[in-house]
């Protein structure tokens, strides 16, 4: 049972971009062909995207970011998330009407589309501080192919409409202002020419004033009226007060290799969870497709998702014991729970000894820096509320946090709240790898840039970077056939959670996980989104770029 993929990947040699989106990808191909580096690129791709993919992301949303210089042969991590508004309490929430029963721990807001979701969105923050520390060329070369796109139109790409069409139903329809986000109410047809000239007005006061122009100018002003017209709280006091940070990314070691991610209140820490457990399987022993092979994935990210859903939460207000949880040892206390020929539905989180919706793309320059880089509005287009004028919804990332007191991820006045955008990044040490795992970037060596990459899509997000990782590295894929290959997603992230697998398992494989007790789900069509769409940018020892972009979406990889 071996699986063979029909795509070929891109390879070049002085640089590559790749994104869900071609004319994004371009976008980020145009900053690099002018002599910006990765970081140039990235924030090119991401302005492009905001255009041409609303339904996934946006200046109203969060963004995430690893950076590879290749000058230190460092990885840092930018945390360009949000916080919930100074006066958003548990209390108000309970107050409107909008708490629902507490039922282990975890309690959303009742409407995620309610503006009290609306944390501030951090996203234009993350993009100018990239820029700042990584970046060579100015804002205004930068944001220029994007706003050309929403000034003057762009068409839109099939799977892009299909989505957009859904968050006009859902989402724009009934939100303040949704509307200008669509076309007389409807989404834009594929093919169809659709103009922002709201975004483009955001975009020339970022290239003119910086991030200033957003969180304390006009911008602000219009997202704190239409957030308090659409009964949440948000002020331009709590949008002035926002600040990116930079944070030691976390990372353990895998068959030889160190796999990066950013620290909580991201997700990343799942997939490095489930890759510590797996590292004590033998992989490459069992066929790819086999029932005996998704057993193990699947259970290791039952067991991985048992711990984050605990302990993710901002690091400000509940910092999680990193140390304990990525020790090798612990991740064999962990192993053990696994039945490797039953699903296990009960697992609960650890104890460990302590010591002290969304798109993503990647770029790597001809340099050889590299940008893992994801941004993201949440549930497609976020609340789906709009800033009149301004060209983008607003997210609802605060829907992710628990209206449980007693929760680490408890939603409080200021507080991150527990995030699904993940970015990754592979790196090899030059000499032997520690068999040690650190959560500080300085306890780590000089590594040597092997991947950036990542899947973007909610809770599927460390299950995707799992399974695309084992596909480069114990089966020696290249990115494009490992983004190709088909996958499984737990639906959620609770120990209970259905197990949904994409169309092309083999009917034997689906048959067996079924006997082992799994509650088996097949997907296929544009249902298949559920499963991620993926970029991956391989760099070999002599500079040359092999790439692959995620056949789930509309998008490429470019190289030069």
């Amino acid at each position: 049972m071996l699986f063979s993929s029909r795509r070929s990947p891109v390879i070049a040699r002085n640089g590559m971009v790749a994104a869900s989106q071609p004319l994004a990808t371009m976008a980020g191909v145009k900053i690099l062909m002018q002599g910006g580096n990765a970081a140039d690129a990235a924030v090119a791709t991401a302005a492009a995207l905001n255009v041409t993919e609303p339904t996934s992301t946006g200046l109203g949303g969060d963004m995430f970011a690893l950076f590879y210089d290749a000058q230190t042969k460092r990885v840092t991590a930018l945390n360009g998330s949000g916080r919930a508004p100074a006066a958003l309490t548990i209390k108000l929430v309970e107050r409107d009407g909008l708490a629902p029963k507490i039922i282990n721990h975890q309690s959303e807001i009742i409407n995620p589309f309610h503006a009290h979701n609306i944390t501030v969105p951090g996203a234009c923050a993350g993009w100018c501080d990239l820029i700042a520390r990584h970046g060579t060329l100015p804002l205004r070369d930068i944001l220029a192919p994007a706003l050309e796109l929403a000034e003057k139109g762009f068409p839109v790409a099939p799977t892009t409409a299909y989505f957009w069409q859904r968050g006009a139903e859902r989402q724009l329809k009934s939100a303040l202002n949704g509307r200008e986000l669509t076309i007389d109410g409807r989404a834009p047809r594929a093919g169809e020419i659709f103009r922002n000239p709201g975004l483009a007005r955001t975009f020339r006061a970022i290239a003119e004033g910086g991030k200033d122009a957003y969180y304390r100018g006009d911008i602000a002003r219009a997202i704190a009226d239409v957030v308090y017209k659409s009964g949440g709280v948000m002020t331009t006091d709590d949008l002035a007060a926002h600040i990116s940070t930079w944070d030691a990314p976390i990372s353990t070691t895998y068959r030889g290799y160190r796999v990066w991610e950013c620290p909580p209140n991201g997700q990343g820490l799942a997939a490095l969870l489930a890759l510590n457990v797996l590292e004590g399987f033998d992989l490459a022993s069992t066929a790819p497709m086999s029932a005996a092979r998704w057993h193990l994935l699947v259970e290791a990210m039952r067991v991985a998702f048992a711990d984050t859903r605990w302990y993710i939460a901002d690091p400000k207000f509940a910092p999680a014991p990193l140390d304990g949880l990525l020790s090798k040892k612990y991740a064999a206390e962990r192993r053990a729970l696994i039945d490797p020929h039953h699903a296990t539905r009960n697992t609960m989180h650890g104890a460990p000894v302590a010591s002290s919706d969304t798109v993503y793309f990647c770029v790597v320059d001809g340099r050889g820096n590299a940008c893992s880089f994801i941004n993201s509005n949440y549930m497609g287009f976020g609340t789906g509320i709009v800033p009149p004028g301004w060209g983008f919804t607003l997210q609802n990332r605060g829907n992710n946090f628990s209206l449980d007191p007693a929760h680490p991820n408890a939603l409080a006045p200021r507080k991150r709240p527990y995030h699904t955008i993940i970015p990754g990044m592979i790196t090899r040490d030059p000499s032997t790898p520690s068999p040690l795992r650190s959560d500080s970037a300085q306890d780590v060596p000089p590594q040597e840039l092997i991947a950036p990459f990542g899947v973007m899509g909610g809770f599927m997000q460390p299950q995707g970077h799992v399974q695309v990782v084992v596909g480069m590295i114990d089966d020696g894929l290249d990115p494009q056939a490992a983004l190709d290959r088909p996958r499984f997603c737990l639906t959620t992230a609770t120990p209970d959670s259905r197990v949904e697998i994409e169309e092309g398992v083999p009917a034997e494989t689906l048959a067996a996980l079924a006997q082992m007790g799994h509650d088996i789900a097949p997907v296929t069509g544009y249902a298949r989104a559920v499963f991620g769409r993926g970029q991956i940018i391989r760099r070999e020892p002599d500079g040359t770029l092999w790439g692959g972009s995620d056949p789930r979406a509309d998008g490429c990889a470019v190289g030069l």
